[in-house]
């Protein structure tokens, strides 16, 4: 199955030589850092009215719930209307909600029923705007442009998450968390006005049967399990984030307290994460390759690889080797898989797929904190030699499948 080419650009071109696909990505850097104002005011504002972490943790998972149960739904719709008018409504929702808590804020009138509204609308708006947004992007790049605009993407989520965090910090300090909220609802409107300039995607052939959503959801989930390369690559999608997930967030923080007591260890184990995704995911960008396949399985390998030592690793430097390999390979392989998909899928069903490709990459993901947990007060080395074996059986069972080698 081949993705539909919509012939835009000169190929070898980089996507930031594409007026189009430059404005896409300074709206979305505008209001990515924007959004940091919000990640870091919203707990700091939670905390300083309940001062409790019980209730920080409800506020998180009423954002998460409807942002998994209604993923596929949001795929569905996608493929039905304008990806780009999607990320408009959803963008202008999340501007109303954050500025209408502003003003509550602003008035000293908040109560807590608020914030959990606000962040259950903007899980809604998550499970819709991540497909689309997945979907929109190979409608104005072409798509041996795809890896470097997924990369460029990518790399500049990561550059303000680390970034812009401290900056917001030192703003809401000097003014409150009001005028945190108010700057965050502005941003968005940067990616609106971008949106606002660039054209619908063209339209897909349509089906000469009007099928109902869910029978579309099931559609877009037949279309995976039809295509053996793409449902063992999603498998891996799945088994990956399971795999890190949990084991890496919640272990290193173990580790870093029960091993070597410092909270200063803990950082720089934390940074250097950070840092290999950064160098992984701008590689991804750049690098030129052919037999993909046997590529993305030997970076998985490699993820493998790296997982199994975790637990009995006894320097941080060591660790921070093993952790900057891995957060490496993980970020170059997110990218060169999610390209590939967008490469691959024909664009009557990119939504669906790129749904369920995102349901598998974070549906797992509270199940696996959760085990991690408690796998941990068993044996942290165990905890990591499992999650290892885990990566390393689902990528030779990917292997075995000729169509999944033979991806160029």
């Amino acid at each position: 199955m081949a993705a539909v080419s919509v012939p835009l650009h000169a190929a070898g071109k980089h996507p930031l030589r594409n007026p189009k696909f430059r404005l896409l990505w300074m709206g979305n850097t505008v209001s990515w850092t924007g959004d940091q104002f919000y990640l870091v005011a919203l707990p700091w504002l939670v905390l300083t009215l309940t001062g409790s972490s019980v209730v920080l943790g409800a506020i998180s998972m009423t954002a998460a719930i409807p942002r998994a149960a209604l993923m596929l739904l949001g795929g569905a719709v996608t493929d039905r209307a304008s990806p780009r008018r999607i990320m408009m409504l959803t963008a202008s929702a999340r501007t109303v909600l954050v500025a209408a808590v502003a003003a509550v804020l602003w008035l000293h009138a908040m109560r807590l029923w608020a914030l959990y509204l606000l962040a259950f609308g903007f899980g809604v708006a998550d499970a819709f705007a991540a497909p689309a947004a997945q979907a929109f992007l190979p409608s104005i790049v072409e798509p041996d442009q795809l890896p470097a605009a997924n990369s460029v993407q990518q790399s500049t989520v990561q550059i303000t998450a680390l970034a812009a965090p401290a900056p917001a910090g030192l703003f809401i300090r000097a003014f409150g968390t009001a005028w945190a909220f108010f700057l965050d609802a502005v941003s968005f409107l940067a990616i609106i006005g971008a949106l606002w300039r660039l054209p619908d995607p063209p339209p897909a052939a349509k089906s000469p049967v009007r099928r109902n959503v869910f029978r579309s959801i099931v559609e877009g989930l037949r279309y995976v399990q039809a295509d053996v390369a793409l449902r063992s690559l999603m498998l891996v999608v799945a088994v990956l984030n399971f795999a890190i997930a949990g084991p890496v967030s919640i272990g290193i923080a173990y580790i870093a307290k029960e091993k070597f007591g410092s909270p200063s260890d803990f950082g720089v184990l934390m940074s250097t994460l950070a840092a290999g995704s950064l160098v992984g995911l701008l590689l991804a960008g750049v690098v030129k390759h052919r037999r993909r396949g046997r590529l993305l399985l030997l970076v998985s390998t490699l993820i493998g690889l790296c997982l199994l030592p975790m637990g009995v690793l006894q320097r941080v430097t060591m660790l921070a080797a093993v952790l900057f390999l891995m957060s490496l390979a993980a970020a170059f392989l997110n990218v060169q898989l999610i390209a590939w998909f967008q490469q691959r899928v024909e664009r009557a069903v990119m939504g669906r797929v790129m749904s369920v490709l995102m349901f598998s990459a974070t549906g797992l993901m509270p199940f696996s904190l959760a085990i991690a947990g408690v796998a941990i007060k068993a044996s942290l080395a165990g905890m990591f030699l499992v999650s290892g074996l885990m990566v390393l059986v689902v990528t030779l069972l990917a292997a075995a499948h000729r169509p999944v080698r033979q991806i160029d």
